[in-house]
């Protein structure tokens, strides 16, 4: 079991750091980290521990250290040792599940290569397939080095000599005594003048084009005003809605339709909350042409003229106008030699400096407009001229567009001109005539005897490898059915909506591979499929990532010697749904009871708590990659402090201020009251108290329904609760900071905050 990490030096994350012998992982270790601490970096050290393969610490070597790695970890009471770029010994009873083990086994991306197919084939055979499978190896091998030396004696044959013929072809060629006759004949033939095809199909200019301002347009919208609303009004609205609590213009909006209905009902202008006449203040006046459809149509139609302006000439725009220059650039160089072209000579720079004033000049106008609805303002001389500039390119643009695409009827005629022969026969005829006799010239006779001879041994070697392929097959004739079943299972344990089909071991030239469809709705996918329903266009992130764990269990499953693994699992959760991580948890649970010892890296503390919670305590433990300076270092990790959320921690530091007090934590008890009342409003009452809505408001909708949502006694309760949580929250008391505090006044709503939370 390894038992823990004694130097991690001068690798990814890590500096220099010796946690020794504070950090003693368990039979069951998990180690949560942020993205970029060094989860992966912890993986890849297990990994070439596992492998004995130093090349993946190497090539995480510490940037900027000067220094190689060095690493030490306990393992069984022995120390293993990475240092002068070699493992003291390996540990290959380690087994790793991480982005490696997918893009080894499974797919890159959304890619299923070759390579996986052949890594995984290596998975399903296990050690006795792997033996089996490493003789074949090695005849194919050896097969190749036949090929490199085929392809050395080849090359050595002069390339002028075999003219069009391939090397084996030409080997192979016999012996002709009427050749020189033959190639005096030929050559006589050839006496009509030779032609290449000098153009191939080709497109001619596209049309090139700028957007333009509607300085017109913009301006029309700046000088939107509403004459029920003057300028003075709407600033007097805007100071008193300011003066206002957070929400208040919200506030006084829902309150502008309260006070329509009751003075309907009342028959006179009167406010719904205190039923004063209304009549004769301004305000309310203001307030209605503030908040009336017609103000809002302005500062929508502002808006809309805005994201009119960013959407023609922002986002991806520019950056297409690029494009199309640079295909301009390209189809003139190459059309340049066969017609007359004007010159491209285009500052895409300029152009973009200038376009993005004009557009920040004409959106700001705008903003500044949207500031100010009312107020009556036109396009500033300098935005203006900055639109003006701009349009001095989109004239320039359009007048070279204007002359490119006036070359496109001399392509046209040149393309109809380009039209070459085929390359004559007779020509054909001569060079295989030629090479047929420089076959037999003494150099090269001896130079393709070598040539034929390594072929013979090839075909020799070639024997061997199928009688190999053939034990190979019939072990893998045994072993796959039984795999297919086993992923199978696991993917129904892990709710996949997919099963494998057809898994088997095929042939290729470099030895054996697992090849194996997707069965989805009944319907056979063909996952190499090059074009239709394939590997990349039918699983998505979460479904590969289930496969791989599929496979990653199997191969597992399948192990005789299972019990003295190390299992590292690497953020096995990513891209699952959230059901498929609960079915991922428990298979890890059921895994983990049955190996030596089970290491869980994740950045998804929901997962590993889970994980923890699931667990015995005396096998247990957790630790967390923390920053440390520029490095990360590995550290205890409270995961029952992670485990609750904000509302148990202040329900709990509320209950024990009531049962020990304390003066250092009874601001905080102060402050925590009213979140507190939320949270529970939140689930007691999600219909009439969804998030956004305050308790102020809320209460005053109850006392307008008594009796229809909540107890007159209880919303009575709810407002002295209410009124004091209120003194300590930082958007109704200004002071609340320093707001004096009461013991037992504090203890006694502290009470009385839990009992109402308490009482449904």
């Amino acid at each position: 079991m390894i038992e823990g990490f004694n130097i991690l030096r001068n690798i990814g994350q890590f500096d220099s750091i010796t946690p020794g012998a504070n950090i003693n992982l368990t039979p069951l270790s998990l180690i949560y980290a942020e993205n970029g601490r060094g989860k992966t970096t912890i993986a890849a050290i297990l990994r070439s521990l596992a492998l004995d393969e130093p090349s993946l610490v190497l090539e995480r070597q510490r940037l900027g250290s000067t220094h190689p790695p060095h690493i030490v970890v306990r393992n069984s009471g022995q120390q293993v040792i990475f240092q002068n770029s070699a493992w003291s010994q390996p540990l290959p009873e380690i087994a790793i599940f991480d982005d490696a083990f997918v893009a080894a086994n499974v797919c890159s991306g959304i890619d299923l290569g070759t390579a996986h197919r052949q890594n995984l084939h290596e998975l399903i055979l296990g050690a006795q397939g792997v033996a089996l499978n490493s003789q074949l190896q090695e005849l194919v091998a050896k097969i190749d080095a036949h090929n490199t030396s085929l392809r050395e004696k080849g090359d050595a044959i002069p390339g002028n000599a075999r003219g069009p013929f391939n090397v084996a072809d030409f080997c192979e060629l016999e012996v002709d005594p009427d050749i020189e006759t033959k190639i005096e004949d030929a050559g006589r033939r050839l006496a009509a003048a030779k032609a290449s095809d000098a153009i191939r199909q080709r497109s001619g200019f596209v049309p090139l084009s700028l957007p333009d301002f509607d300085i017109d347009a913009i301006n029309a919208v700046l000088g939107l005003t509403l004459e029920d609303l003057q300028l003075d009004a709407a600033e007097r609205v805007r100071e008193h809605l300011g003066a206002l609590a957070n929400n208040g213009e919200t506030w006084v909006a829902e309150g502008m339709g309260h006070t329509a209905a009751y003075s309907e009902n009342a028959g006179t202008d009167a406010c719904p909350f205190c039923a004063q006449d209304l009549n004769g203040s301004d305000l309310i006046l203001h307030y209605q042409a503030y908040f009336s459809d017609a103000y809002k149509e302005l500062k929508a139609s502002i808006r809309q003229t805005g994201i009119g302006v960013r959407d023609t000439h922002g986002g991806d725009i520019p950056a297409a106008f690029e494009r199309s220059i640079r295909t301009a650039v390209q189809t003139h160089e190459f059309w340049k030699d066969f017609a007359e072209l004007p010159e491209i000579v285009v500052d895409t720079a300029a152009i973009s400096r200038e376009w993005t004033a004009a557009r920040e000049a004409a959106l700001q106008s705008l903003r500044d407009k949207a500031a100010s609805p009312l107020e009556v303002t036109i396009l500033s001389p300098d935005a203006v001229g900055a639109i003006q500039t701009y349009r001095r390119r989109i004239d320039e643009i359009a007048h070279l567009s204007e002359r490119l695409v006036g070359c496109n009827d001399a392509i046209d005629v040149v393309k109809e001109q380009a039209a070459a022969d085929d390359v004559s026969a007779l020509q054909s005829d001569l060079a295989k005539l030629n090479a047929r006799k420089a076959r037999f010239e003494p150099v090269v006779v001896v130079l393709c005897k070598e040539y034929t001879d390594e072929k013979t041994a090839k075909a020799t070697t070639e024997g061997q490898r199928d009688a190999a392929r053939t034990a190979l097959d019939n072990y893998r004739q045994q072993i796959f059915p039984t795999y297919e079943t086993a992923i199978n299972d696991f993917l129904t344990r892990f709710n996949a909506s997919f099963r494998l089909g057809r898994m088997r071991s095929v042939n290729n030239r470099a030895g054996s591979s697992a090849s194996y469809c997707v069965v989805i709705n009944q319907q056979e996918v063909n996952v190499t499929a090059s074009d239709g329903p394939s590997f990349r266009n039918t699983l998505s992130a979460g479904d590969r990532n289930t496969l791989a764990l599929a496979f990653f269990f199997a191969s597992l499953d399948q192990d005789p010697n299972l019990a003295q693994k190390i299992v590292v699992i690497d953020d096995p959760m990513t891209s699952l749904d959230e059901h498929r991580t609960l079915r991922t948890r428990q298979e890890m649970r059921g895994l983990y009871a049955r190996v030596a010892q089970m290491i869980v890296l994740s950045h998804s503390k929901p997962f590993l708590c889970a994980l923890w919670e699931d667990a015995s305590t005396n096998d247990r433990s957790a630790y967390r990659l923390a920053r440390a300076a520029s490095g990360s270092e590995i550290a205890e990790w409270d995961v029952r402090n992670d485990s609750i959320t904000e509302h148990d921690k202040r329900y709990e530091m509320i209950t024990g201020y009531i049962q020990s007090g304390g003066a250092a934590i009874e601001r905080k008890v102060a402050e925590a009251l009213r979140p507190t009342l939320e949270a529970f409003m939140r689930v007691a009452y999600p219909i009439e108290f969804p998030p956004g809505k305050l308790l102020g408001p809320f209460i005053g909708v109850c006392n307008q329904s008594p009796g229809t949502i909540m107890a007159q006694a209880d919303v009575t309760e709810l407002r002295s609760l209410l009124d004091y949580a209120n003194k300590f929250h930082h958007d109704t008391n200004a002071a609340w900071e320093t707001e004096a505090i009461n013991d037992a006044e504090l203890t006694d709503f502290s009470e009385r905050v839990v009992l109402f939370i308490s009482r449904r």
